[in-house]
């Protein structure tokens, strides 16, 4: 298969292309290469390439810089999308897009399904939620992949930002009473790999595997544990440590129904994370 991915210069896109390069053709296309948010671009790229899949790794991902760039945010995370959706939906081209669970309020006890109502809290996740919509509106086939707390080899993230403070600080404070679930940019590759085998459209949820999730004090102690590092990690609440965008205080992501339709399971976070400190 001829596969098409955008924003191939992104944390997600760096791990996702040699797994697919190992049995599909792959094009990747950076931002430099085609910006998603000109739509006679998008046209015109998946118009030359003809791929038989287009798998959207960009978007705009600073939580917190969008509470104050909320048009730039959607520029890319709603009207790019849309781009993507209308130029493979006038082709027949199905589309695979990377979601959020900041798509959530985060007020349900039990973790989100793929059936649950979104209701975002913060510019990020309202953006992200008009991506969705753009391409459940326009499009019939689709993979719509909602992942968390993601982090890779690449790119800016919570496991690269804790290995650097823990090398600087003797202890570190860390939100307690903000639960998900951490997904390896590699785990996700993986899984995305055995979904578009299976031509089995719709919302998925896929994270690593928390038991119905864990907080980011629990995240940070684990990686702090596993690079042998002796910092100490300081339980302190979300007010204790204000950000310009609410967060979800509990954004678990139910991923049961994956293995169901793919045959693939979920890695185990602290076995995901292990590999990717190795």
């Amino acid at each position: 298969m001829k596969i098409l991915v955008t924003g191939a210069g992104g944390m997600l896109a760096h791990d996702l292309i040699p797994v697919l390069g190992n049995s599909h053709e792959v094009i990747a296309r950076s931002r430099q290469d085609l910006d998603i948010r000109a739509r006679e671009n998008v046209s015109a790229a998946i118009r030359d390439s003809s791929p038989n899949l287009v798998i959207n790794c960009a978007g705009y991902t600073l939580v917190d810089k969008a509470e104050e760039e909320r048009l730039r945010a959607f520029l890319v995370n709603g009207v790019g999308v849309q781009n993507l959706a209308l130029a493979c939906g006038e082709r027949g081209i199905p589309l695979c897009h990377i979601s959020t669970d900041y798509v959530f309020d985060g007020t349900k006890e039990r973790p989100y399904t793929p059936f649950d109502a979104p209701n975002p809290i913060n510019s990020y996740g309202e953006s992200k939620l008009a991506g969705e919509k753009y391409i459940e509106w326009t499009m019939s086939n689709f993979y719509l992949v909602r992942t968390s707390w993601l982090y890779g080899k690449a790119g800016n993230n919570f496991v690269a930002a804790i290995l650097k403070l823990a090398a600087e600080k003797h202890e570190l404070k860390v939100v307690d009473d903000q639960r998900g679930s951490p997904t390896s940019t590699v785990s996700l590759s993986r899984g995305i790999e055995r979904l578009i085998a299976t031509g089995a459209y719709g919302v998925h949820h896929y994270t690593d595997e928390t038991g119905g999730g864990i907080s980011w004090y629990d995240f940070a102690r684990e990686i702090v544990r596993l690079s042998g590092n002796t910092t100490k990690i300081i339980p302190v609440t979300s007010d204790e440590f204000p950000r310009p965008a609410k967060r979800p205080s509990r954004s678990v992501l139910d991923t049961s129904l994956f293995p169901l339709v793919t045959g693939h399971q979920p890695d185990n976070w602290k076995e995901a994370l292990k590999k990717h400190l190795a």
